[in-house]
């Protein structure tokens, strides 16, 4: 099981294990701190209590040392994992989680109390799986060695795989397979020795939420005027990156030219006496490409930049990779460019700072202003004149539909007409911005076995409790999209060629603090991310900060009708879809052919 995760940690491996209790624990090691044999894993208290597996980085790992040596602890070596093992020595495991400043996830076995202990941080950067399967707990960093048990039997899981259709990914605590779960972000789940006989399922504990930051934050705002907000702002980032560079192998950072990254890339120049290395895809012939600004972006810091433009080919080669790189279904194009960049920067460096969860903490998505404009124009009209009116245009689509036909061409105000009688009868805002932020329209019309599905990841709780609705879709998002969407593409692709990525902005501190900011702080004139422009503005001129969100998706809706068809074609129609019923073949044959006609862009599901 550990050597199947070889890529995570290439430079040792451990095992341990107890065969009275009938528990083992192993290991692979990316070294970031303390390169010696002392950081070998897994590791022993001092005490001889516990045994640790630990994945991640403690940032605050000098200051607890510093904390924990005054109370008489001794150290080895120099790595974070000792540190942790101290704390829970000094604090017992529980007690000492609060304390901990970074990404992680970790399995420790309490031997005084004979209790497994398996914990995550708290946004939720590091991954954690667990499950009973054919009698045998098992847990790990992926799914893969999970799959090296003997005992394995991995079962598709229906729900999951309807909430995947519309998702693009499988929200937590759910995975593609049956009873093997996801820890969700800021949880721990302990297991006493009795309960692995018994074969109990844990249930997760909470010793961080999102939810609690938030509540505090809207009880106790931040009181400052526009100055105080972004000096604040600075001192917390600024304190993040600097612990975030603190690494005995070489660090960079990734840039796209964007705010978020922009601003990293920035304050991390601002700290180093050198060229910070700096690392861009771009995509050719493509209005979108962002690399031209990073490489603008790049110059006037005076970072030591490296740019790679994308081609559909490589794009062709990188996606037979994805399902051993990714475990189960991901279908954001992104994870594919992503791959790619962390690959470039492996070349260079170990470690790479990442501008990930400015847009979820303070505003920065477009489609969060749209939705607001949507909702304030549709909670105008009345309900009974939004369904007639939904349905007089869908006749009128209807119509145009069979235009289409006879024609060839797609009439311009189709594809708005068709759009406009989808979201007219939305009875609130929540079920707008589902309908907006769905890749997939009707799920249950794609597969062979249609289920409903369920979600219970808490943020249905979180949009009926705030009153504003941005900050019920950045609350949305940062608990379901950004842990199990983007951070699962960010890890993977990263770790796949054993890269490790840090992000400043997920510092709890960070966080806890954004969420008690005003939202005129977030969100000015139809433009998110205010207070970060208001930053970055001093490190760059605005004419490099001011231009429209491009994203970081791979234009595949277009390459699959063009250079990539052939390729696309021997995927879908090899008969696997027939012989696997999992998704309907005839269903899939006509969205095919739709878009291939232009008549619908069915791209983002196919």
């Amino acid at each position: 099981m550990a050597a199947r995760l070889v890529h995570r940690g290439p430079d040792d491996e451990g095992t341990w294990a107890d065969g009275q209790v009938g528990i083992s624990l192993g290991h692979r090691r990316l070294a970031i701190q303390d390169l010696s044999s002392e950081g070998h894993q897994p590791m022993h208290s001092t005490d001889g209590r516990y045994v640790l597996v630990f994945n991640g980085e403690i940032y605050n790992f000098l200051e607890l040392k510093d904390q924990l040596e005054k109370r008489g602890h001794f150290f080895r070596g120099h790595s974070d994992t000792e540190v942790v093992l101290a704390a829970f020595v000094e604090s017992g495991v529980e007690d000492a989680l609060p304390r901990l400043v970074g990404m992680f996830a970790f399995a420790v076995w309490d031997r005084a109390q004979r209790r497994l202990h398996l914990g995550r941080d708290r946004a939720g950067e590091k991954p954690l799986y667990y499950g009973w399967n054919e009698g045998v707990f098992l847990f790990g960093s992926e799914l893969k060695a999970l799959r090296e048990h003997p005992r394995w039997r991995g079962e598709l899981d229906k729900e999951a795989l309807a909430l995947f259709m519309g998702h693009s990914y499988i929200p937590a605590p759910r995975s593609i397979y049956r009873n093997i779960f996801k820890l969700p972000a800021g949880c721990i789940v302990s297991l006493r020795e009795n309960d692995l006989q018994t074969r109990k399922a844990p249930s997760p504990k909470s010793y961080w939420s999102l939810r609690t930051a938030v509540e505090a934050g809207l009880t106790d705002p931040f009181l400052g005027d526009e100055t105080e907000a972004v000096e604040r702002l600075r001192e917390l980032l600024n304190d993040s990156i600097r612990q975030q560079m603190v690494a005995d192998v070489p660090v960079g950072a990734f840039l796209s030219g964007g705010v978020d990254s922009s601003t990293i890339v920035a304050l991390m120049q601002a700290q180093s006496r050198r060229p910070i290395k700096t690392f861009c895809i771009g995509f050719a012939n493509d209005p979108h490409d962002e690399a031209p600004f990073a490489k603008a972006v790049a110059k006037h810091l005076g970072t030591q930049h490296v740019e790679l433009y994308v081609h559909p080919s490589m794009i062709r080669d990188a996606v037979p990779r994805m399902p051993a790189i990714y475990d189960e279904p991901l279908a954001d194009t992104s994870h594919i460019p992503t791959l790619l960049l962390c690959e470039l920067a492996r070349q260079q460096v170990t470690v790479c700072l990442s501008g990930d969860a400015g847009d979820e903490l303070f505003g920065g998505y477009g489609l969060y202003q749209r939705t607001q404009q949507m909702w304030s124009g549709l909670r105008s009209i009345p309900g009974s004149l939004r369904e007639w009116l939904a349905r007089f245009l869908g006749k009128a689509a209807g119509q145009g539909v069979e235009i289409q036909s006879r024609l060839g061409v797609e009439p311009r105000w189709l594809k708005r007409v068709l759009r406009l009688a989808e979201l007219l009868p939305v009875a609130s805002d929540q079920s707008l911005y589902r309908l907006l932020i769905s890749s997939c329209r009707d799920p249950q019309g794609w597969l062979s076995e249609p289920t409903e599905p369920l979600n219970s990841n808490g943020a249905d709780d979180g949009w009926k409790s705030f009153p504003d609705l941005l900050h019920k879709m950045m609350y949305w998002d940062f608990i379901q999209y950004l842990p199990d969407e983007i951070l699962v593409k960010v890890d993977r692709a990263a770790m796949s060629v054993s890269l490790e990525t840090r992000i400043p902005l997920l510092n709890h501190r960070l966080i806890e603090f954004a969420w008690s900011l005003p939202i005129v702080f977030k969100q000015q004139r139809g433009q998110g991310k205010w207070l970060l422009r208001q930053l970055l503005y001093q490190y760059l001129p605005p004419s490099l900060v001011e231009r429209p969100k491009q994203g970081f998706a791979a234009p595949i809706e277009e390459w699959i009708r063009g250079e990539l068809r052939p390729w696309a074609e021997d995927l879908l129609f090899d008969g696997r879809l027939g012989h696997d019923g999992v998704f309907q073949e005839r269903t899939v044959r006509q969205k095919w052919k739709e878009h291939l006609s232009r008549k619908r862009d069915w791209g983002r599901a196919l």
